[in-house]
């Protein structure tokens, strides 16, 4: 079977103007030129987005694209959408492609809903039939019935939201490319996206590129992903592992200690977060059903009443898994160490973030959502956790009784 989508050796370059001048208005940049013609042409500094990108996508296959901010994956699937050219390489493309890249992409403000579905319809190469057929679904699903015939600028970014993912989902194109954009909707429109997104990849064997920071979501929706880093493609393969690497590489298991900068005015700051075992050692790898502490170190810069630490756990996959206050106090100026201990809450298999809250009179003073890691292994494996495989988040021991009927 040939491959739909064959990326060969694909590089984008970019150039970035190093010369840190002023901003000259016209006769300003006239008279620069005239005293220094050169200058003009000066080299610029060459910056590669992407660099020896190689890979295939067989048809009906979902690829996550994963990997930091400035990676090179929007930048990838804009080369495949042909909104910009690579520059070397080669990239071979058997199918339509639907794009849903930003809010609005592809859109005309001044049409109405109506008249940019049809219009989006047939740049993707759809006979009007063919948009006709799915017109109806595509407007129930994005939920704009009321104003499908206004204008699109009097749309609200979320309304625009809807519309152009139903186009890029429903209309029948071979391959789907859908960006973080995801991420701006609400969440009962994201859970219908990634309803859709399943239908579109299982039951209609469509083709998916998917870029997401939802780990959880990559997961769920793609067998296969591809990780970059620096615009170069550092692992790829079946998406538990690449994602399992990605958390692994990029927040070292090693440090179990997190600093933080003193915010300046403020009311109170955290100083830092350490993670430790039921000993006392600091550490960041635990086997499910063992126990841990999390202690941090507070700076309380004048009196606070109604004072509130908040310890949250949220999953690799993006489910927020617990969270945990302090009893409200009257607190004075002066350095705090807090510690929390887990006691009878088992956490399954994978990575946990951790988050911290400092609030008065439930009034937020201070929010760090990347507070720490903690990673679950089932190595060896306390015994009374039966299934360590099984999909759950926390294993908690409840009493039960027993009792033979007949």
């Amino acid at each position: 079977m040939k491959s739909i989508i064959e990326f060969r050796n694909i590089g984008k370059r970019f150039f970035i103007n190093s010369e840190k001048s002023p901003y000259l208005n016209f006769r300003e940049n006239v008279i620069s030129i005239l005293k220094n013609p050169l200058k003009s042409f000066r080299a610029k500094e060459e910056f590669w987005a992407l660099k020896n990108i190689t890979f295939e996508v067989m048809p009906g296959e979902s690829i996550g694209i994963i990997g930091k901010n400035g990676a090179g994956k929007s930048t990838l699937l804009k080369i495949l959408s042909r909104i910009t050219p690579p520059t070397e390489g080669e990239i071979k493309v058997r199918g339509r492609v639907a794009s849903l890249l930003e809010v609005g992409t592809g859109f005309h403000p001044e049409l109405t809903g109506r008249e940019n579905v049809f219009f989006n319809g047939a740049i993707l190469g759809m006979k009007r039939t063919e948009i006709r057929k799915k017109f109806d679904e595509m407007v129930d699903f994005a939920g704009v019935e009321k104003f499908i015939d206004m204008p699109l600028k009097h749309y609200s970014s979320g309304m625009q939201l809807r519309l152009a993912f139903a186009v890029a989902a429903f209309l029948e194109a071979e391959i789907l490319v859908v960006d973080e954009v995801l991420a701006v909707g609400d969440a009962e429109f994201q859970k219908k996206c990634l309803g859709k997104m399943e239908d579109v990849t299982r039951k209609e064997g469509r083709t998916v590129l998917f870029v997401s920071h939802n780990l959880g979501q990559i997961n769920l929706l793609c067998k296969k992903s591809v990780l970059l880093e620096n615009g170069h493609i550092v692992k790829e393969g079946e998406s538990s592992m690449v994602t399992n690497y990605y958390l692994n590489k990029f927040y070292n298991r090693e440090v179990h200690q997190f600093s933080f900068k003193e915010i300046n005015n403020s009311e109170a700051s955290l100083l830092k977060s350490e993670i430790l075992d039921i000993a006392n050692k600091p550490r960041q790898n635990f086997k499910i059903g063992e126990k841990f502490k999390v202690r941090l170190i507070i700076k309380v810069n004048q009196n606070i009443p109604g004072f509130v630490v908040c310890l949250g756990m949220i999953h690799e996959n993006g489910l927020p898994v617990r969270n945990f206050w302090t009893t409200p106090q009257n607190i004075t100026k002066g350095i705090y160490e807090f510690t929390f201990e887990e006691t009878d809450l088992f956490l399954g298999k994978g990575t946990y973030g951790l988050t911290v809250g400092i609030s008065s009179h439930l009034q937020n003073i201070q929010y760090y959502p990347d507070a720490g890691f903690i990673f679950f292994s089932t190595e060896n494996l306390l015994s009374h956790i039966v299934n360590p495989e099984s999909v759950f988040l926390i294993a908690n021991k409840m009493s039960y009784q027993q009792n033979k009927l007949e």
